[in-house]
């Protein structure tokens, strides 16, 4: 074959089985800023900010216009001094209006001491106007004006934090004096108890979430309220810290500031009332109201531009990553693992999901950002990701998870002592693609069945290594994880697909790069046993475009194994017309899996979403089948008594001993399977950096 011809394969190739090869953007920085008030303030305009009509009439009524015109400033104390009561909160509304308007002004003149003293007026008059009791009756919240003074206050309070961000004053547990004309604030910094003390103690910086437009991902998930949504950046921990390797660097997280006030009767510098403030940092994720004032308060929040901001992370491109673990997968080894965007939750339920060939857990961040939006889904669930080198064989990767999910699991038990063990028990796993025979490995006994695929003889009479016998022994003898106990199968070829061909499989022998244990280790066991196996192929199946052939021998063995009980499958599939690829993919399948390898027999449910095969994972009906499946499972989980048993001891999730029959050794010859899943001298797997 030519290299152009070659090179052509290889573009088919990624075209099959990835949206794109491109780098992906997430998130662009705007020229200016997201603010509610750019049209009703005109604060973008030739003229400069100004008042709305409404403010205007009001102007008008108290005879400020002309004074407003030429020094705004007086109008502004003239209308602060104003004692009609009739007109209470009208006159608040106009007061922050007006004194954002100067804030702005200021600030575009370079005035920041200036218009921090304005924002601040606007800031406590906006507050009076939503929660003083002496506006109390006046104060409609169907008044347009009321959403009004919310996004003043809001504003204003951003405005506040940029300029004091700016001096690097902007971190909890900060104490600091504010002065407003005549009035005097003490504001304290706190974060809300919704944090996770022990494994976000600190964040490194902020930055503010209306600075972002959101590039890639579907959609932007927010809510309407009082606070100034913000990107937290959390500072890396101590690295001997328990959960640390599951993190991410530079993770960023939702955040939103709030300041609260009260009057207790302290006095300030002037001898006047002074409020209490406490500039409060919530967790969105945790909570979507707070209690104060003697109200409840619905909180502005958006979760997406911070996962967003994280995923930009040029380290974290999914693209770059996929191609490693692809192509070469031993350059993955070091990052392959389970990690978590957010802190571990013992009270959460996980959902650990698990990506496809030439893919990331980076693919799964648009159904991530959709099911977390939903409070029922948040409330219950917490989200891991898996990643893995795909280069190699599914069911190497198998092994390599059963170890990273014990791991997680010694962790958990070792430095979380109080958790609740259930909610690790009623794991769900969702795979896409590949993804979904990894995932689906993980609830299966493998008893001796697939041994039998291999050889008929006694794994004792193999000639190997201690080391060499342990490998193959972890690829063949395994029990289910105790904790799953649901699996979500979405575009998975269970019977293997036909772009496994032998093409695509001479491409993948010639450009896949396995590491040269996996492939070492089978030539000496096939060269070192000529007359010992019955059938060579899984131990020569080299990459995992061969694995995923139709023909191979794992396929049936996996259908007709004994799962976990009592997990539950789901399963997804993915159809698309011919009609709209013309030439690329036949009726009746997503376009790299056939409809009749992608069905499985033994699943509970099973719905048909029109989608490519890249995609389906994205689509709303299947993020929302994923939603249906998730709160059906937690239904289940609250309707018991209790939970209901596993046939496994937690610690089948350790090496365990396997009692062979009589067809392929001798009868009561337990064999300890140790495994080693990295050589000698190399790094064990750890989590992203």
């Amino acid at each position: 074959m030519n290299r152009k011809l070659a090179i052509g394969l290889v573009a088919a190739l990624c075209l099959l089985w990835l949206p794109g090869c491109a780098t992906t953007s997430y998130i662009q920085k705007r020229n200016t800023r997201e603010n509610p008030l750019t049209a009703s303030l005109a604060l973008v305009s030739n003229r400069g900010p100004h008042e709305s009509q409404r403010t205007s009439q009001l102007l008008e009524r108290y005879d400020l216009t002309d004074e407003y015109k030429k020094n705004p400033n007086a109008a502004l104390l003239s209308l602060c001094t104003q004692d009609e009561q009739s007109q209470e909160s009208e006159r608040l509304y106009a007061v922050a209006e007006l004194a954002y308007i100067q804030g702005q002004q200021a600030q575009h003149d370079g005035q920041a001491v200036e218009a921090l003293h304005y924002f601040q007026r606007a800031l406590a008059s906006s507050y009076a106007y939503l929660f003083s009791p002496t506006v109390a009756d006046n104060r409609n919240p169907y008044d347009p004006q009321f959403r009004g003074a919310c996004d003043l206050y809001n504003q204003a309070l951003e405005d506040t934090l940029r300029l004091l961000h700016a001096d690097g004053q902007l971190q909890p547990g900060k104490t600091y004096q504010l002065s407003s004309g005549d009035k005097h604030f003490t504001i304290k910094t706190r974060l809300d108890d919704h944090w996770d003390k022990q494994d976000f103690a600190e964040f490194d910086h902020f930055e503010f979430a209306s600075d972002y437009e959101i590039k890639t991902l579907n959609n932007r998930h927010t809510t309407y309220g009082l606070g100034v949504p913000l990107i937290a950046i959390r500072k890396q921990a101590n690295n001997a810290a328990p959960m640390e390797k599951y993190y991410p660097d530079m993770l960023s997280f939702a955040c939103t500031a709030l300041l609260q006030c009260s009057w207790n009767g302290e006095l300030g510098p002037d001898g006047k009332p002074a409020p209490q403030c406490e500039l409060v940092f919530y967790n969105p994720m945790r909570r979507s109201r707070t209690e104060f004032a003697g109200r409840t308060i619905p909180l502005e929040t958006d979760i997406t531009t911070p996962l967003a901001y994280f995923l930009d992370n040029k380290q974290f491109h999914d693209k770059d990553i996929a191609t490693l673990g692809l192509l070469k997968p031993t350059k993955v080894q070091n990052k392959q693992g389970l990690f978590m965007l957010e802190a571990y939750d013992p009270k959460r339920i996980p959902v650990t999901m698990v990506h496809g060939l030439w893919s990331s857990p980076m693919t799964w961040m648009d159904m991530f950002n959709d099911l977390r939006s939903f409070p029922e889904v948040r409330e219950r669930y917490q989200f891991w990701f898996y990643l893995y080198p795909t280069g190699q064989p599914f069911w190497i990767s198998a092994v390599q998870m059963r170890k990273d999910m014990k791991d997680l699991q010694e962790t958990i038990d070792q430095h979380y002592h109080g958790h609740d063990a259930n909610t690790m028990e009623q794991m769900v796993l969702v795979g896409h693609s590949m993804g979904g025979l990894v995932s689906r490995l993980q609830t299966l006994d493998s008893g001796n069945d697939f041994w039998k695929i291999v050889s008929e003889k006694s794994i004792d009479e193999l000639n190997a290594s201690d080391e060499d016998q342990a490998r193959l022994a972890s690829t063949l003898f395994f029990r289910p994880n105790p904790s799953v106990s649901r699996v979500i199968t979405i575009g998975t070829p269970h019977h293997g697909s036909d772009y496994s061909n032998s093409t695509t499989q001479w491409l993948g022998r010639r450009f896949i790069k396995l590491p040269a244990f996996l492939t070492n280790i089978s030539t000496r066991l096939i060269r070192d046993n000529p007359d010992y196996f019955r059938d060579t192929q899984l131990l020569t199946t080299n990459t995992s475009i061969d694995s995923l052939a139709p023909d191979s021998p794992i396929f049936p063995v996996m259908m007709r194994a004994q799962k976990k009980s009592p997990v539950k499958y789901h399963n997804v599939v993915g159809l698309v017309s011919s009609k709209s690829l013309i030439g690329r993919i036949k009726t009746d399948s997503d376009g790299v899996v056939e409809r009749e390898s992608a069905e499985l027999p033994d699943a509970v449910s099973q719905i048909f979403v029109e989608a490519q095969h890249t995609e389906i994972h994205t689509k709303p009906a299947a993020i929302l089948e994923v939603r249906r499946i998730l709160m059906e499972h937690a239904k289940e989980i609250d309707s018991r008594d209790r939970v209901a048993s596993v046939p496994y001891p937690r610690s089948a999730v350790e090496p365990v001993s396997v009692t062979l029959s009589d067809s392929v050794g001798p009868e009561d010859a337990p064999l300890e399977i140790a495994i080693p899943l990295v050589p000698d001298g190399q790094e064990e797997p750890a989590m992203m950096r």
